[in-house]
């Protein structure tokens, strides 16, 4: 018997056991499928990018490990995101950080344009990626201090508004080419070490750089504007000017996406807690979905408690429409492609999971105040034959099934990797 029978028999049988429980797996299949998860670029080189610079990181950014193969170009990163899209199921978008331009030269960021990614579009329209995009608040000396938007020097705060004018340009014109959205998210760094003399005046600051920014109405068909909260960071430990509660506030009074950041919170915080709670008060909201490690350490994504809850909640609250899900890690001690192929499928796993959830079953026990059987079908769930589906889905997807997509790894590995510049491929530690 092939690989591919044994494939389809145990999803046969894992399908009996879900339609017991009232699933329809054909069903959670097709809405999986639609699914489209916003992959990093930046894991794929560092948080680097393409400016010229000497790839010093700053603001609280920090990559560790010096594994081999870093993409230098951007053909190279395009090269190994193919190779990291061959090995997910599905379709799925790029997540392009400002700084990711083809530039030929010098150009400073408040005056990037939409000519600087014009290469990333092509590209994206022959490989059937859609792409979302953000600014870059960091690794330059005009936030060298910690302060961007929030600065206290005009001229800088001009600077920086000017630069998340442009993005939101470049962002319209991305999604007006591809036909769908570009999400452009904002997130500043800008916070103080130790304890400030005043909270309040950065605060007003940032969000007169935000109104600014955000003054000319843009078509919702070509972009949406999101901003990301966070609570600490290296260098901001004791205060970040763009606190959750700042960004809630702003996202709900000015009708903006919210960006829910895992590894942005309290160490023992969870963001599947506050999904269903912002979603009252917000059009929609961007997750950036990471594994923090005691701090915002940006781990790559493992099939954890709290990544199946995230998805469960998604789909429990029936938010899939309006919940856009990114991810947000770089970790350069292992190959990056792997890193995006590992993070991905476990991402997807976890709203197959949802999907294959007896929900309205759990929801009518929870309604009946029969708890005891609500607990019981929770904890027989876990034990569900998940990866029968998973495998069929990727089988069926014309992705290799199981762990067969390391193999592929590592033929790249050795044959275009391990051939780049180990000089020029150095990571940041």
């Amino acid at each position: 018997m092939t690989n591919s029978t044994n494939t389809e028999k145990a999803f046969e049988l894992a399908t009996e056991q879900y339609e017991s429980l009232g699933v329809n797996v054909t069903r959670a299949l097709e809405r999986l499928r639609e699914v489209a998860i916003s992959v990093q670029c930046w894991q794929g080189d560092d948080v680097v990018g393409f400016e010229g610079n000497d790839g010093a990181l700053g603001n609280g950014l920090a990559v560790t490990g010096n594994y081999l193969g870093r993409a230098r170009t951007p053909d190279e990163l395009r090269s190994d995101l193919e190779l990291a899209y061959s090995l997910i199921p599905g379709n799925h978008r790029l997540n392009l950080h400002a700084l990711y331009g083809e530039f030929n030269g010098p150009v400073d960021r408040n005056e990037i344009g939409v000519e600087h990614f014009a290469g990333w579009m092509d590209w994206a329209a022959s490989q059937g990626v859609k792409l979302d995009f953000n600014p870059s608040y960091f690794s330059h000396e005009k936030a060298s201090d910690g302060f961007t938007l929030s600065n206290a020097d005009s001229g800088i705060r001009q600077f920086w508004i000017d630069h998340g004018i442009a993005t939101r340009k470049i962002a319209a014109a991305m999604g007006a080419a591809q036909g769908n959205p570009c999400i452009n998210n904002f997130w500043v760094p800008d916070g103080f070490k130790d304890t400030p003399a005043s909270r309040k005046a950065p605060r007003e600051r940032l969000a007169a750089s935000l109104d600014q920014i955000f003054a000319e109405a843009l078509p919702a068909a070509h972009t949406l504007d999101a901003v990301e909260c966070k609570l600490f960071g290296i260098g901001s430990e004791s205060y970040v000017v763009g606190s959750h509660e700042f960004y809630l506030g702003y996202a709900i009074s000015r009708n903006k996406v919210l960006c829910l950041d895992a590894g942005h919170f309290h160490p023992t915080e969870v963001i599947s807690d506050k999904i269903s709670s912002v979603m009252m008060y917000v059009p929609e909201l961007l997750l950036h979905v990471s594994r923090g490690v005691r701090w915002d350490s940006d781990h790559v994504v493992t099939y954890t408690d709290e990544l199946q809850a995230i998805m469960q909640e998604i789909v429990r609250g029936e938010f899939l429409e309006r919940v856009h899900i990114g991810l947000d890690f770089f970790d350069a001690s292992i190959n990056r492609v792997a890193a995006w192929a590992i993070g991905t499928r476990n991402a997807l796993k976890a709203v197959l999971a949802g999907l294959l959830e007896p929900t309205e079953q759990l929801e009518q026990l929870e309604q009946s105040g029969d708890y005891t059987a609500r607990l019981a079908l929770m904890e027989e769930q876990k034990m569900m034959p998940l990866g029968a589906v998973w495998d069929y889905y990727c089988q069926t997807s014309g992705v290799p099934v199981g762990a067969a997509w390391l193999e592929k790894v590592r033929e790249y590995e050795t044959s275009v990797q391990s051939l780049r510049s180990s000089e020029l491929g150095t990571a940041n530690a």
